[in-house]
């Protein structure tokens, strides 16, 4: 029975081989085009956000993979072929920012173990672009439709403060009414004056009226030349020290701060967002590197393990593991390669031009390289501090808080003055006749005097003040809301503020952890390829320990792109700058 199952297996191999002599590999679609001055870098990005050292992809310049160190060109092949006589090559798959894969190796599939990078993993291909992310990060601010929007709030609150100081403009007035009937005139009555609202609630009126005819009213009668007067309205109760004019003024102005609060508040989340779809596009980036690049080793050693199997060095199973393990990585790169898309699709929508229509990202497009050790920093202890106080002082949320204390603390101080009683005084100075007259010698001749004058009194207070009390009390409560609001607020701040310095503390020990674990592992993939080069080992291990590699390699660059985002999660939670 076991001789039979090694007989199937046997011809199982034998069929794989010849129904799949030579492999390709699909290429990567482009992305659509953004015109490249939108990308080009218009200063150097800050410190923190330089790129450093390209990390290493999958496999280091010069390794040999899976088939160990290279044999020289006068090795015979298994297969008794001359060795100077180059074999098929395979077509190396595409890779974020267009052309072949950086690091993808071109070997040939008849020699077993050679396997030659054509340039280091990782590293930037000729005709790709990058797109920086300090550079991205202008863009978003200076040109998104939400950032735009989110500018207007300050001009919108500009335009209040001018609407509320309306109230104060001069008016000037006049109207007249007559009446005729048969031939007849019953009067003629002509009524102009000027009006000055003044900050201290008292209102400057200055006019001339002229009330002539048999029939009418007495009251409103003056002389066929008119009655010009002069005087003021002065409130004595409510509307004294506070009115609803400088109520107005004072709340629009208040609201400024709110407006500027709002405008950052927005601003801050449209860029915190575009920072971590960023560094996902840069993760997804540097995973299909990585996918790539193990799917080229799988595919060298199917390749040589087919040539073995042909010479007779392999038994046949060996060539169906090699095969299987293969198509396992190529479907974890077309995984890959969809996932680089969809988050390169995320990054362009992002992206616009000052006359707001969309852009895309061009085909050759490519992000800035996760961050290298050199850039992992300790956040000192001072520098959280200053965090914390900056916050509590500018944060958005607090701010906007702080300004409807502002605005509920204004209007309390109208209400509780609308409790006093509505007692005002009018009083004019009179002078019969026009009070200047231009053609005369003398135009300015006569005066005005306290013997003529014309008086009012108005006085109003509901008994039960009801409604009034019931809206002071409306904003009292409103008050305390506020105020319950802000403590929890600056308590939630701090706790965010904490919380992602906590993250960038323990993403650093992470880091410095998975680092040690990936070279470790390499270590152990390249004692096992050692092992498998002097016939102790087999295909299924090496493929074990490269998947062990690959998963390590691939949450390193995890943890590199969680740092990237912790950064900016640590700025915007202390307010953004």
């Amino acid at each position: 029975m076991k001789a039979r199952i090694n007989k199937v297996f046997a011809a199982l191999g034998l069929a794989l081989l010849f129904l799949f002599p030579r492999l390709t590999f699909a290429q990567t679609p482009a992305a659509p085009p953004l015109p490249k001055a939108a990308v080009a870098p218009a200063g150097t990005p800050p410190p923190y956000l330089r790129e450093g050292p390209r990390p290493q992809g999958l496999f280091a310049p010069g390794s040999t993979g899976a088939g160990g160190t290279a044999p020289s060109q006068s090795t015979p092949r298994p297969d008794g072929s001359d060795p100077s006589r180059p074999g098929p090559v395979l077509p190396r798959p595409t890779l974020p920012g267009g052309g072949a894969a950086p690091g993808s190796p071109t070997f040939d599939p008849i020699r077993p173990g050679a396997l030659t990078p054509a340039n280091p993993v990782g590293s930037a291909s000729a005709d790709s672009v990058e797109l920086p992310f300090g550079e991205f990060v202008k863009l978003v601010a200076d040109f998104h439709p939400v950032a735009r929007q989110a500018g207007l709030n300050t001009p919108r609150a500009q335009l209040e403060i001018q609407q509320a100081r309306g109230a104060f403009d001069p008016n000037l007035n006049a109207k007249y009414y007559g009446k005729q009937l048969g031939g007849k005139d019953y009067y003629h009555d002509w009524e102009t004056y000027l009006r000055v609202p003044t900050w201290f609630g008292v209102d400057v009126k200055a006019g001339w009226d002229r009330g002539i005819g048999p029939y009418l009213n007495p009251m409103d009668y003056t002389a066929s030349s008119g009655l010009s007067y002069v005087g003021l309205s002065v409130p004595l109760g409510q509307g004294l020290l506070i009115d609803e004019r400088r109520t107005a003024v004072r709340v629009a102005q208040a609201l400024v701060g709110l407006a500027e609060a709002e405008r950052r508040a927005a601003r801050n989340k449209l860029l915190l967002a575009a920072s971590k779809d960023y560094w996902e596009w840069a993760l997804a980036s540097q995973r299909l590197r990585l996918l790539t690049s193990n799917e080229l080793v799988a595919a060298t050693r199917f390749a040589a393990t087919r040539q073995r199997v042909l010479a007779g060095d392999l038994a046949p199973i060996d060539s169906v593991e090699a095969l299987t393990e293969l198509l396992n990585r190529q479907g974890q790169r077309v995984a890959g390669r969809v996932q680089w898309q969809n988050a390169g699709l995320v990054v362009s929508s992002y992206l616009w031009d000052a006359d707001t229509r969309p852009r895309e990202l061009p085909a050759a497009a490519r992000p800035q390289a996760l961050l290298p050790a050199s850039a992992w920093r300790t956040l000192p202890a001072d520098t959280l501090a200053a965090l914390a106080q900056r916050a509590q002082q500018q944060h958005p949320d607090l701010v906007k808080t702080r300004a409807k204390q502002v605005q509920l603390g204004l209007e309390n101080r109208l209400l509780t003055n609308k409790l006093l009683p509505k007692l005002a005084v009018d009083y004019n100075l009179l002078l019969p006749g026009q009070p200047f007259a231009l053609e005369s010698a003398q135009p300015f001749a006569g005066g005005y005097s306290t013997n003529n004058y014309k008086l009012g009194l108005s006085f109003a207070y509901p008994i039960l003040l009801r409604a009034e009390r019931a809206k002071r009390q409306l904003n009292q409560l409103k008050l305390r809301d506020a105020g319950f609001q802000l403590g929890n607020d600056r308590r939630q701040i701090g706790n965010a503020l904490q919380a992602a310095a906590n993250d960038w503390q323990a993403l650093l020990e992470q880091l410095a952890i998975q680092q040690q674990a990936t070279r470790s592992y390499e270590i152990l993939r390249n004692g096992e390829q050692i092992r498998f080069d002097n016939g102790e080992s087999t295909v299924f291990l090496i493929n074990s320990r490269e998947q062990s590699l690959l998963a390590a390699r691939q949450k390193l660059a995890e943890l590199q792109a969680k740092y990237a985002q912790t950064q900016a999660q640590l700025r915007f939670a202390a307010g953004g700058s």
